[in-house]
């Protein structure tokens, strides 16, 4: 399996290419399970963002980056949108097209705060825009985008913090 070496933050890792069709393939990266990047990530993410009232991401990869950097910026508390609604929540507020779900409780936490979007990759940028989307509908401000990585065209936008850029393979 051929593989793509990137350096984060100090860190090397080589990522599996996963063909996705169409003669392309991506590189393969997540934070689940790699504590070491995820927090040499968050470290120098933290002093690349600006103030924010709320750290805010979607379930599930994103969690341990928003974690770590709720640390390194002595925010105690975090926000995950989750991609269903679940049981336990209060007062739920799930987007229109029901792809994220935010506790009540949370989002009256979010209402007239500053926040930043977190999540391990930003490519198309559909996620994000869902996200920023339930956030703007609660109340919030998004004030800031962050991600470990950039990929393929996300890594155009002047409206992201990133770490590093990760390419798009052709497998012609």
């Amino acid at each position: 399996m051929k593989k793509y070496e990137i350096e984060i933050a100090g860190l090397t890792r080589l990522l599996p290419l996963v063909d996705i069709g169409d003669h392309l393939a991506i590189a393969n990266f997540s934070l689940l399970g790699d504590a070491e990047i995820t927090t040499a990530a968050a470290q120098q993410l933290a002093g690349m963002l600006p103030s924010v009232d709320y750290l805010v991401t979607a379930d599930a990869k994103g969690i341990p980056l928003a974690h770590e950097l709720s640390r390194c910026l002595f925010k105690p508390t975090y926000i995950v949108a989750r991609q269903t609604k679940k049981a336990y929540m209060q007062n739920p507020v799930t987007l229109s097209t029901g792809t994220l779900t935010l506790d009540g409780c949370d989002a009256t936490l979010l209402k007239g705060k500053r926040v930043a979007l977190i999540d391990d990759v930003i490519s198309t940028g559909s996620s994000l825009a869902a996200l920023e989307q339930l956030v703007t509908q609660v109340g919030a401000t998004v004030i800031a985008r962050a991600a470990v990585l950039a990929e393929g065209y996300a890594a155009t936008r002047e409206d992201i913090i990133y770490l590093e850029k990760l390419p798009v393979f052709d497998t012609l």
